[in-house]
């Protein structure tokens, strides 16, 4: 693959312990790959601490973090997490509030009520604090969209599932749409569609390092560098050259993320 550049990377874990053993080296040698940005995201206050511990230290590498709390995390949260999570959003370097959303993909998640409830004070928070929001939604497109209609936040579906007609909803809500490693797995039909159709403007790219990686390198840790094979496989279904493509989500993350650089 030639050399690319201007990857913005929306959606990346680079406090997961898959990282622990060569963190720095990874992120040092993001921009040697064309990696201009990226959003290192927290799924708890602990680990939306340690986004903006990594944020601090590689600032001058371009990564950004955002702090929020997982719907898997909903059933244990302590007494003053909104208080704590008020506070870290008052931080320069953090652009976003997320992870956040549903998820009912297993049985022993916390109740979808639960769920539902801490999912609503974070929209209500990032609106409070003026901040976009990154959206999990994991099997729960229904309860997910009605929760985005009634708020309206500005914010991305991240690692987006839907039909193309919910990318049309949710792109009319003012919204983004993130796409991954996904769009290159063998069996993938849906997200290949979303691809398609997804306005160019409405697009980001992620990766959700350390999972999620592209073929070839499925089943192995992800990081930044590999958006390049999802923007190879968008290009080509879009029609378009690859470098356009990454120059064109890497002004969206830009805007996106209030970023002046």
């Amino acid at each position: 693959m030639a050399s690319l550049q201007h990857i913005f990377d929306s959606h990346a874990h680079y406090g997961d312990h898959a990282f622990d053993g060569d963190r720095e080296a990874v992120l040092c040698g993001l921009a040697g790959g064309g990696v201009c940005g990226a959003v290192t995201i927290g799924t708890d206050i602990s680990s939306s601490r340690e986004a903006l511990r990594l944020a601090r230290r590689y600032s001058g590498l371009g990564l950004y973090a955002a702090v929020g709390i997982h719907p898997e995390e909903a059933g244990g949260l302590p007494e003053y997490w909104e208080e704590e999570l008020a506070l870290l959003l008052e931080k320069p370097e953090v652009v976003a509030l997320g992870e956040i959303g549903l998820d009912y993909h297993y049985d022993d998640m916390a109740p979808k009520e639960v769920q539902r409830n801490l999912f609503e004070r974070q929209l209500l928070l990032a609106k409070r604090k003026g901040l976009p929001v990154l959206v999990h939604d994991r099997d729960a497109h229904g309860d997910t969209l009605e929760l985005l209609r009634r708020h309206r936040p500005f914010g991305v579906v991240h690692c987006f599932s839907g039909s193309v007609e919910m990318m049309r909803e949710v792109v009319a809500l003012g919204m983004y749409v993130g796409l991954g490693g996904a769009v290159t797995f063998k069996n993938a039909r849906v997200p290949l569609e979303v691809a398609r159709a997804v306005p160019l403007e409405r697009l980001l790219l992620e990766t959700d390092a350390p999972y999620m990686a592209p073929v070839p390198f499925r089943g192995k840790r992800c990081d930044s560098t590999m958006i390049a094979f999802t923007a190879e496989k968008i290009a080509e279904l879009r029609a378009v050259p690859v470098q356009e493509l990454l120059d064109a989500t890497c002004e969206n993350a830009k805007r996106f993320f209030g970023l002046t650089c």
